[in-house]
């Protein structure tokens, strides 16, 4: 049996949280996809239905307006410096220790050893570490003691994307366009057809709790100077497309073992970069799943 305050008070909450989702000019969904032009292969033929409102991003979406000639005008802080160091994880033992080249077996081990042309068996050795060490140094990442780990293979793989980042097609080509947003590898781009206009660059996408939506969304509004009421965060050069979810620049590393609130997270220079290609309008393509 339920007690009169008590339906009293859950009826005033369920007013409170029908009163915070976005209506009118605040926010709509973005148009559903067009199955007839979207060549991405991964639409489901059916009628369009808006996902659950299952996260706060989404409940209390950015109210959307025009910022004013003298807002857009002011550009974003800069970053500190070594804001964007590559700083691997290693053991705390070896940092510690402050060994010259790590004799762990790092969690990465197999990738960086194929990538690196070195002798594949997953385990570390001391002609691994030298190897590992020599391209850690060469690339700026510390402490450079040689330990295959998530940051050492995160540069790889940005190194390895740089000529063609989607090289296994999973980016619509289309006539406008498309930001790519590719989980599996944390990086995005911009492509119109088969021409990338912008990067590929790191980022840092949403975390297990709060996952970057997948699919096919388009940037409903940008806003150079926001700042998150949600996360009382500064959010740079933000261009939203699902919700909260945004492109925007953040102050600190992206290479976290955990990810964002949900929004993929930029280098504030190249979130900066970003903002001129892409247009209120243009779609966002995201797929795949952040490792870890």
């Amino acid at each position: 049996m339920i007690s009169g305050n008590v339906a009293a008070r859950a009826a005033a909450v369920a007013l409170l949280a029908a009163a915070l989702l976005p209506v009118g000019a605040g926010w709509a969904a973005p148009e559903p996809p067009d199955p007839a032009t979207d060549t991405a292969g991964q639409l489901v033929p059916g009628v369009y239905q808006p996902g659950p409102v299952d996260t706060p991003d989404q409940v209390l979406a950015p109210q959307v307006y025009q910022p004013s000639v003298a807002e857009d005008a002011l550009e974003p802080s800069d970053a500190p410096q070594e804001a964007y160091a590559l700083v691997e994880y290693v053991p705390l033992a070896d940092a510690v220790g402050r060994v010259a080249c790590s004799a762990h077996t790092g969690p990465y081990q197999r990738e960086v050893e194929t990538w690196l042309e070195l002798a594949v068996d997953g385990e570390q050795s001391a002609a691994d570490c030298e190897a590992i060490r020599a391209f850690q140094a060469e690339h700026g990442i510390k402490p450079a003691i040689g330990f295959a780990g998530p940051v050492t293979w995160a540069h790889m793989r940005f190194l390895a994307a740089r000529d063609n980042p989607d090289a296994a097609g999973k980016c619509p080509v289309r006539t406008g366009r498309v930001a790519c947003v590719d989980l599996d590898r944390q990086l995005t781009w911009v492509q119109q057809g088969e021409k990338v206009l912008f990067g590929p660059v790191p980022v840092r996408s949403g975390r297990a709790a709060y996952p970057t939506r997948t699919g096919t969304h388009t940037i409903y509004w940008r806003h150079k100077n926001h700042a998150s009421p949600l996360y009382n965060m500064p959010m740079p050069y933000a261009q939203f497309f699902s919700g909260g979810q945004a492109f925007h620049a953040v102050y600190d590393t992206l290479h976290t073992t955990v990810g964002s609130m949900g929004s993929v997270n930029l280098r504030l220079g190249d979130a900066r970069s970003l903002w001129d290609v892409l247009r209120t309008g243009d779609q966002v393509h995201v797929w795949g799943r952040r490792p870890g």
